[in-house]
């Protein structure tokens, strides 16, 4: 017997994948566009000026830098030495620890929720839920480039320095250099973990302050494994350590002089919305049968 249509089931079925794939692919645009307009904001010239940089500031990175160079000179050698004869449960205890530093832990799930505030974004959102999205936007997007433009600065120039690890030089020398080794044995300074762990400190203290007492003592943990472990030297968590905080500070002042995330007359934190409110913009933007459009950059 010939079939003049498809069973019922069967063009259930196609509309189904039809209407998945208009919604994916919705989805992807509106996720590029907004990506592309998000970053284009921070590329346009700054909306306002911020405050010059405080003496206090530079006086404190130098005497954390002076800190460094004197710990080159007189602890790195010693606390080689203390480490290479620490228990091995007390080591193995904080090679779990140190893990913590990885800056995975923070940049993909920052990431993460910047994707998913670009893919849901529209203009055609009631104006309250771009609010939202928007500052969650900027808040988050803040913390990724304030964590990973740190990072990335490091990973490439301990390369170029090329300080050997503790664990290279049988007698704990830490004057043991090859520049332009581009080997993992000769990228001891500054700390990529130390990096990651003050940039996190500064960053997300910045976006809670109420937080930073936690995220600075999470931050020594993580310098500290890391000369436990054997990675680094003291100076070595130090730079890094000071280098993130700079980088973050850095990123802050970015996004201040386009008004984005913080004010830049104090540069202090714009007030965040309410749990309740951002999940409504969330539901309103997931369920809402607008057509989807890039957001406007938040002002």
């Amino acid at each position: 017997m010939n079939r003049d249509s498809e069973s019922p089931s069967a063009v259930t079925r196609a509309g189904m994948f039809a209407n998945a794939a208009r919604w994916a692919t919705a989805l992807g645009l509106n996720l590029v566009g907004n990506l592309a307009q998000w970053f284009g904001a921070l590329a346009r010239v700054p909306r306002a000026q911020t405050p010059p940089v405080s003496e206090r500031a530079i006086i404190t990175v130098f005497v954390v830098f002076a800190a460094g160079a004197a710990s080159m000179v007189l602890l790195d050698r010693a606390a080689t030495d203390w480490a290479r004869h620490l228990p091995r449960g007390f080591e193995a205890a904080f090679e779990q620890i140190t893990n913590a530093g990885e800056s995975g832990w923070l940049l993909i799930p920052f990431g993460i929720v910047v994707l998913c505030l670009a893919a849901i974004a529209s203009s055609d959102l009631m104006r309250l839920t771009q609010g939202v999205l928007a500052a969650l936007a900027a808040r988050f997007g803040f913390l990724f480039l304030a964590i990973g433009a740190p990072g990335l600065f490091t990973t490439i120039i301990k390369r170029l320095i090329g300080r050997a690890r503790p664990y290279v030089d049988l007698e704990g020398s830490p004057f043991t250099y090859m520049p332009f080794a581009w080997r993992s044995e000769y990228a001891s300074l500054p700390s990529g973990h130390a990096t990651t762990a003050g940039a996190a400190a500064f960053a997300i203290g910045a976006i809670w302050p109420r937080s930073r007492p936690v995220m600075w003592l999470y931050a020594l943990i993580i310098m500290f494994s890391r000369v436990v472990v054997m990675a680094h030297h003291p100076s070595d968590v130090i730079a890094g350590a000071a280098v993130g905080a700079v980088g973050a500070a850095w990123v802050r002042r970015l996004f201040a002089a386009r008004r984005l995330a913080f004010s830049p007359h104090d540069l202090a934190v714009y007030p965040g919305p309410s749990l309740r409110r951002i999940a409504d913009a969330v539901r309103n933007a997931l369920w809402g049968r607008a057509r989807r459009k890039p957001l406007t950059a938040p002002d």
